[in-house]
């Protein structure tokens, strides 16, 4: 079995059990950077939530500023609230566009006042910058500088996913945004949503060391309890599209989903071909759930493409980890939120990784196909017949996920953990 590599020391903590009264009011703002998708959102809410369990009730608060064009888009626990920066697109490596109709110098210098704004009036206990420790660009720096002057017993704290590019284009554009300044000058601890064993994001990315230390967390995870069985067609019901889909004998269901689908046109379509190719092969039922950032043309075409097929198009599901909990086989991107709850709950997968801009899907994918816990087709191999046998074969499949491989899905209590941890450790030195 897979064994977890965290710090040694963080048994201790990250139990799930509120903190005692004397960590206090605590006041958090996060910087959730996330122009394409919703993995960042998802990820950073799901921490909001562990942040504010964990704390006495009513004494803890968060400030999310989050720039995805649909943010906040999921359901703010009570406690937090959000700022919506103008909303910027990667690329590809460093090259960032604007979806404001005015230049990227403006919409950066936008942003970047913005951000020093919100920092130095909310004045937080603690920031947890996520992705970036200079923020897009390197707007966030001066807002790290003013705060520090402002408020200089404020903890700054650096969250990553494990995989974030491949290593050359992370240590280049680091280097040359300042990122590796940002982390020595500003952070206070860097906390690694992922597992040292199956990444070693630190050795990889060559992290400085702050004084408050290098934590791998585990996977941060959905932790909401799944719906009964039954989910995927009661999303069907609720969206309006009837309660009935035409499908053969096998009863057996497949969820197709490219999160939030900014860039999931070609997996559907190819998919849309490999069930009419099938024909009367396809003897199971299909929901696909196109992401609430799917373009609306290309959405349409989707819906036109779709009809006379056993599948059901919906524009994006609101509980993802039922609607995966319920399916036979799941037929995804390899988003890092997508791919842990798929793994969480042991379900067979057939991944289909993003081609780019960044090398980021396609390594984890490989990473969890080598251990057995996945199937995989690259990008470049996609095609109708290919996913047609596929699927075929997949849902017959009994030999994956491999029984003794399993992935931590705690990133989330623990995340939080730490970052009450830091703060509680500044509030005592304050008083000392």
């Amino acid at each position: 079995m897979l064994k977890t590599a965290l710090n040694e020391d963080i048994s201790s903590i990250g139990s799930g059990r509120p903190l005692t009264d004397s960590a206090g009011s605590s006041r958090m703002a996060i910087y959730s950077q996330d122009g394409l998708g919703l993995g960042h959102l998802r990820r950073n809410i799901q921490i909001c939530k562990e942040f504010l369990k964990q704390t006495p009730e009513g004494k803890s608060q968060v400030l999310l500023i989050a720039d995805s064009p649909v943010a906040p888009f999921f359901q703010l626990p009570e406690g937090v609230d959000h700022i919506k920066l103008p909303s910027i697109r990667k690329v590809s490596a460093g090259e960032w566009q604007p979806r404001l109709r005015i230049s990227t110098p403006e919409v950066r210098q936008l942003r970047s006042t913005l951000l020093y704004d919100a920092f130095v009036s909310y004045r937080p206990d603690l920031v947890l910058v996520d992705h970036m420790p200079g923020g897009a660009q390197g707007e966030l720096m001066p807002a790290l500088e003013g705060l520090k002057k402002a408020r200089p017993d404020c903890a700054i704290v650096l969250g990553l996913r494990d995989i974030l590019d491949a290593q050359e284009v992370i240590t280049r554009v680091w280097d040359v945004e300042g990122a590796y300044h940002a982390l020595r000058r500003y952070y206070d601890r860097v906390l690694i949503y992922g597992v040292r064993e199956i990444f070693n994001t630190a050795r990889i990315y060559w992290l400085p060391v702050p004084r408050g230390g290098i934590h791998y967390c585990g996977y941060v995870v959905n932790q909401d309890p799944v719906k009964p069985g039954g989910t995927i067609r009661q999303a069907l019901q609720a969206s309006g599209a009837g309660a009935a889909l035409r499908g053969g004998p096998s009863g057996k269901v497949v969820f197709v989903s490219a999160g939030g689908g900014a860039d999931g046109h070609s997996l559907m379509q190819t998919y849309l071909g490999a069930i009419r190719l099938l024909g009367d092969r396809a003897d199971f039922t299909t929901l696909m759930a196109l992401g609430v950032n799917s373009p609306a043309d290309k959405s349409r075409e989707l819906v036109q493409e779709a009809r006379g097929l056993p599948v059901q198009v919906v524009p994006y599901v609101t509980d993802s980890l039922s609607q995966i909990a319920a399916a036979d086989l799941v037929v995804c991107m390899a988003g890092y939120n997508t791919l842990s709850e798929v793994l969480s709950l042991r379900k067979k997968a057939l991944i289909v990784p993003r081609s780019g801009p960044s090398a980021e899907q396609r390594m984890r994918t490989r990473l969890f196909a080598e251990r057995g816990l996945i199937d995989t087709i690259e990008p470049e191999s996609l095609s109708p017949s290919e996913l047609a046998e596929r699927l075929l074969r997949d849902l017959e499949r009994d030999d994956y996920p491999a029984p003794d491989e399993t992935i931590d899905t705690r990133g989330a209590e623990r995340a939080a953990a730490r970052l009450l941890e830091l703060i509680h450790e500044r509030a005592v030195a304050v008083k000392a």
